[in-house]
């Protein structure tokens, strides 16, 4: 059974990988794709926000991520939530909101952590011993013996 991260080791990590995204370049992609037109209250920082947290939370549902959410409320107010956001809010948001202005945001800031360095080396993969594969096609096949008696030579 897979062990689960410890909760303050939970926060730490969001707060970090938060403090790595640009504000300056997140609010410029969403001037760009004019992400926040016609949203009422439901920035998407606290969608951004909400979906880190179902990720490092391994939150399988709206209500495990609203619910974890609104457990750390007095948290949340440092990463620039004011609130944890409810169930439907968050569903109609992942449902009608275009996920493009996070896809860009992954890659501004890949791009950003490449000049930095941060990304390291990029050696080509290879194996140090032989690699050997089974082809699982012939596995499955059944496989004819012929059994030839064998005769005793007396």
């Amino acid at each position: 059974m897979e062990r689960s991260r410890p909760n303050w080791l939970r926060r730490a990590l969001i707060k970090y990988l938060l403090s790595r995204v640009s504000l300056g370049d997140f609010e410029f992609l969403v001037a760009r794709h004019w992400a926040e037109r016609y949203s009422k209250g439901f920035s998407r920082w606290t969608q951004l926000v909400a979906m880190l947290f179902s990720q490092l939370a391994r939150a399988d549902s709206l209500r495990e991520i609203c619910n974890g959410m609104s457990c750390c409320l007095g948290k949340l107010v440092h990463m620039g939530v004011d609130g944890a956001p409810s169930r439907s809010t968050l569903s109609y948001a992942n449902a009608h909101r275009k996920a493009k202005l996070f896809e860009d945001l992954f890659w501004t800031t890949a791009e950003r952590f490449r000049k930095a360095g941060m990304l390291g080396q990029h050696k080509p993969f290879r194996f140090k011993n032989k690699l050997l594969s089974l082809d699982s096609r012939a596995a499955s096949r059944k496989l004819t013996v012929d059994f030839k008696p064998v005769r005793e030579e007396i």
